[in-house]
């Protein structure tokens, strides 16, 4: 397709072979080239953007996927935006599937923001608009100044649940946690299925003292004015684990975002194991599984897992074979 005609171009920040690969099919499949442009880094690791063509008031679309190296992807997104906002392009659309920095998304102790100051970065350098998928809180979407597509990812979790679980009605969705509660329903509501949640956590953990749980120390303020006493501060303290709602003799499907460090859903999948559950699923849109994530989940009681890309490459498969294209684009849905 001419670049006249089609008015847009589909560049790659070059982070990783697989963000090569999926710049190239999706222009592939929108009959346009992939834009001319060297990502490399320099001999001290500076990440150095040279576009070849010109954008001049043209719509850009930049694909970048989020590798292990968070850190040098982040800089090549904004290194090629900046690039291409210096060279006049008149929209920069950024298409990262996994937004980085995530879970960073609130304040904690004498920490930072750090999802709001990556989403001011971001503005800087010139995006004017970015599409990603099923981000740790939908409320990062108020910490940009350009429009966010959030599209979910939650419709191609539930037609695997439905197509490739065999006897899914048997099931029952899981929340690791209090706080997974709501993903979890909405779930449960979809598939017409019960759900339990995982509350408490393992006693005498090393991170207990750690995180503040047991602080401020449990005394007694006597500074200040005379006759002015502050109540007695009582430090945190959570229950042993255990399971609300019954998984004895049923599948249980553990539903999150991420799955990045297991340790907590290794440690689910046990208290299910001893409560009965026969088979454990483990299903999340992004599956990062850093450092030794994979052999954790190979020694533990955990079955299967899934995410998104497993079944996005499915789906990939399914048209290279000549079938429909409905069955990738029906299930992608816009967080309104």
């Amino acid at each position: 397709m001419n670049v006249a005609k089609s008015g847009y171009r589909v560049f790659s920040a070059n982070s990783s072979v697989a963000c090569t690969e999926l710049a190239k099919k999706i222009t592939e499949r929108l009959g346009v080239e992939l834009g001319k442009s060297v990502v490399f880094q320099e001999s001290n690791r500076e990440t150095r953007v040279d576009v070849k063509e010109s954008v001049r008031g043209q719509t850009i679309f930049i694909i970048q996927t989020i590798p292990r190296d968070v850190n040098t992807a982040i800089m090549e997104l904004l290194v090629m935006a900046y690039a291409l906002k210096t060279s006049c392009a008149k929209n920069i659309i950024g298409v990262i599937p996994y937004f980085p920095y995530s879970k960073q998304c609130k304040m904690r102790k004498r920490g930072s923001i750090v999802s709001k100051l990556l989403a001011s970065m971001l503005a800087k350098a010139g995006l004017t608009h970015i599409i990603t998928m099923d981000l740790h809180q939908k409320e990062i979407q108020g910490f940009f100044s350009f429009p966010v597509d959030n599209l979910r990812a939650s419709p191609f979790l539930i037609q695997f649940i439905q197509e490739e679980i065999p006897d899914y009605r048997n099931a029952i969705i899981v929340a690791k946690s209090p706080s997974a509660a709501k993903r979890a329903q909405s779930y449960a509501e979809r598939l017409r299925l019960g759900l339990a949640v995982i509350h408490g956590e393992a006693q005498c953990s090393e991170s207990d003292m750690a995180d503040g749980r047991h602080s401020p120390p449990c005394v007694r303020n006597t500074t200040g004015h005379t006759g002015l006493e502050l109540p007695l501060m009582m430090a945190k303290e959570k229950p042993p684990i255990t399971v609300v709602g019954d998984v004895g003799g049923r599948i249980a499907i553990i539903v999150d975002d991420i799955i990045d460090d297991v340790g907590d859903f290794v440690a689910a999948a046990e208290i299910l194991k001893e409560r009965g559950a026969y088979k454990i699923y483990i299903m999340a849109t992004h599956g990062l599984l850093s450092a030794d994530a994979p052999r954790l989940i190979e020694e533990s009681a955990i079955d299967e897992t899934v995410d998104v890309s497993m079944i996005l490459a499915e789906a990939i498969r399914r048209i290279h074979n000549g079938e429909s294209m409905a069955y990738l684009f029906r299930n992608i849905t816009v967080d309104d």
